[in-house]
């Protein structure tokens, strides 16, 4: 294939910067043709590790609506954890990405390679799903193949790092935030940025010359333990009083008012005016009440007490202290709907299989 003549020339020093090294440079004119002289800077490795300027053309992510949901945070293998770590401190120092206090973080994972390598992946899928879909004509596949009809030398170009060269708008960075066990990280829109989640860092000097505060500090938690107590009360003292408040409302206990509103003798019975709290096998029987159920779940489940526990330690955490029909299939449908479980709760089952596409038929009928 013959190359095209260009009839102008480009100095070495108009393509190169001071930091190349002149084994490089050297290198790179030998590899690249003459004629393609003015392409020399797409080989420069200092080039390529900086970020490109602004320009009309930046990537814009425009939401549809509120953003997306923060994604978990993936098991990673030991081998897999170092990978992470060497591609976060690399992309950092270059200025690719930056730690990030976003509120939203797509979940980052890898994918092995067909030569076993690993391929860093971030999962953009809940991101795509809000995103506002760009509506310009898209060329079919039959205009492709008419374009390349006759062609017989194909030519394959694979970029390292292709994605650096897509710039993100800026006010879109926080958007592509990805979250790893190492912290939050975004796509910079400049190569230099402010840390602005990062706070410097100062030891205490428990020994001090101020008596008042060294005192301050050796009996910061002299009052952890009735402080626990003190909660502990007034949280169940307030699900016992919505409780007793709700008895009367039962089913049951509506028939019982029933009977005693009649006029006829009934059987002999002993009732107090006061409601007190119904026991099954020392448990507290919560009336059904869907505002006072969900209340003392969430006292059991949301507290700082309680630390967000699985299904199997809510249930049994529940069944201590109460009662009610259905209290097993509410809690499960509770627990798996909860906000603060899905972000921050890692996966312990195995990864899904990798998609594997359906093979291309050569002709009609060859596949069914």
């Amino acid at each position: 294939m013959d190359l095209p003549p260009l009839s102008f020339h480009v100095s070495l020093e108009e393509q190169w910067d001071e930091e190349e090294e002149p084994e490089e440079i050297e290198t790179v004119f030998k590899v690249v043709p003459p004629a393609y002289n003015q392409y020399l800077d797409v080989f420069s490795k200092v080039k390529a590790e900086k970020l490109p300027p602004h320009c009309a053309c930046d990537h814009h992510i425009e939401l549809e609506s509120l953003l997306p949901p923060v994604g978990v945070i993936y098991y990673l293998s030991r081998h897999e954890s170092e990978k992470l770590w060497a591609y976060i401190s690399e992309n950092v120092e270059k200025g690719f990405i930056r730690p990030s206090s976003s509120s939203t973080g797509a979940p980052f994972l890898f994918v092995k390679k067909k030569d076993g390598g690993l391929c860093l992946c971030v999962d953009y899928r809940k991101l795509k799903a809000v995103t506002r879909k760009n509506m310009y004509p898209v060329p079919t596949m039959n205009q492709l193949l008419t374009v390349l009809n006759g062609s017989t030398i194909f030519s394959k170009i694979d970029l390292h790092g292709a994605y650096n060269f897509l710039k993100i708008k800026e006010g879109d960075e926080h958007l592509t935030a990805f979250r790893t066990k190492y912290g939050r990280q975004a796509n910079l829109p400049d190569a230099f940025s402010l840390w602005d989640d990062m706070y410097p860092e100062r030891g205490v000097d428990f020994i001090s010359k101020n008596p008042r505060s060294f005192h301050q500090i050796i009996k910061q938690d002299g009052n952890q333990e009735s402080r626990f107590f003190s909660i502990k009360v007034e949280i169940f003292s307030d699900l016992v009083d919505q409780i007793q408040k709700g008895v009367w409302k039962e089913k049951d206990y509506k028939k019982i008012l029933k009977q005693l509103a009649r006029s006829e003798s009934v059987l002999d019975y002993s009732l107090e005016p006061q409601a007190k709290l119904l026991l099954f096998k020392d448990r507290v029987v919560v009336p059904r009440n869907e505002e006072i159920q969900l209340n003392i779940l969430q006292k059991c489940h949301d507290s700082p007490l309680a630390c967000h526990p699985d299904k199997e330690k809510t249930l049994k955490l529940m069944k201590r202290d109460f009662y009610w029909a259905g209290m097993n299939q509410l809690i499960k449908e509770y627990v798996s709907s909860c906000q603060q479980c899905s972000r921050n709760k890692n996966i312990h089952h195995k990864k899904f299989g990798l998609l594997k596409g359906l093979q291309i038929p050569y002709g009609p009928w060859n596949s069914l």
